[in-house]
């Protein structure tokens, strides 16, 4: 009876080292399986610059987790997972806020590219009103200067015209002037040669 009794305990004794060996080897798992997703992580080469401060505690706690006992081993891997989930999550959270800001930053450098193109083509409108300003004054004081010298043609040619009036009118005088002055000549030959042809008759009609 007691070599049976040895053999049972024996057994127990086999039973319950296995089956601390398969514990252990668990724990083993949980720590490697959360030790590589944290290896993962810091290897990332876009998060694993992210959230250093949460991937520190992550590891701390999968290290408490490596040594903590088998009463205190589930709490300890509770906290160890949420440490490396929340590791993961900053880390995303962190690249995308990072991303935003970018964004953002590119959106104002494109805005204020957009408002200097506005600007600039602004001034270009301007310039070119400017321009087409000048060139209006320009031909209106072109065609001030021509209207300026045209009146004075204008003028010129209306003081030609009424100073060839007045030298016609001069003329029509003189012309009338010298032909009362031709018939009264006239009027005077005829008068000198009835006078001469009166003279010229005989006396003797007197004195018959």
């Amino acid at each position: 009876m007691n070599k049976r009794m040895t053999s049972i305990i024996a057994a127990m004794v086999l039973g319950l080292l296995a089956s601390t060996a398969v514990q252990a080897k668990k724990d083993d798992m949980d720590v490697a399986r959360l030790n590589d997703s944290l290896n993962q992580l810091a290897s990332d080469p876009t998060l694993g610059s992210y959230a250093q401060a949460d991937q520190s505690l992550a590891r701390e706690a999968v290290n408490q987790l490596s040594q903590a006992s088998s009463h205190d081993r589930p709490h300890a891997l509770y906290i160890a997972e949420r440490r490396v989930d929340q590791a993961k999550a900053e880390a995303q959270l962190q690249m995308s806020q990072r991303q935003l800001n970018q964004l953002d930053q590119e959106n104002a450098q494109l805005q204020l590219d957009r408002s200097r193109i506005d600007a600039n083509s602004a001034q270009q409108q301007l310039d070119i009103q400017r321009m087409q300003f000048q060139i209006a004054q320009q031909e209106t004081a072109r065609l001030q200067a021509q209207g300026q010298q045209a009146a004075a043609q204008a003028a010129q040619a209306q003081a030609e015209a009424d100073q060839a009036r007045k030298l016609a009118a001069a003329q029509a005088k003189v012309a009338q002037a010298a032909k009362r002055q031709a018939a009264l000549a006239t009027k005077a030959a005829q008068a000198a040669r009835a006078l001469q042809e009166n003279q010229s008759q005989p006396s003797g009609n007197g004195g018959n």
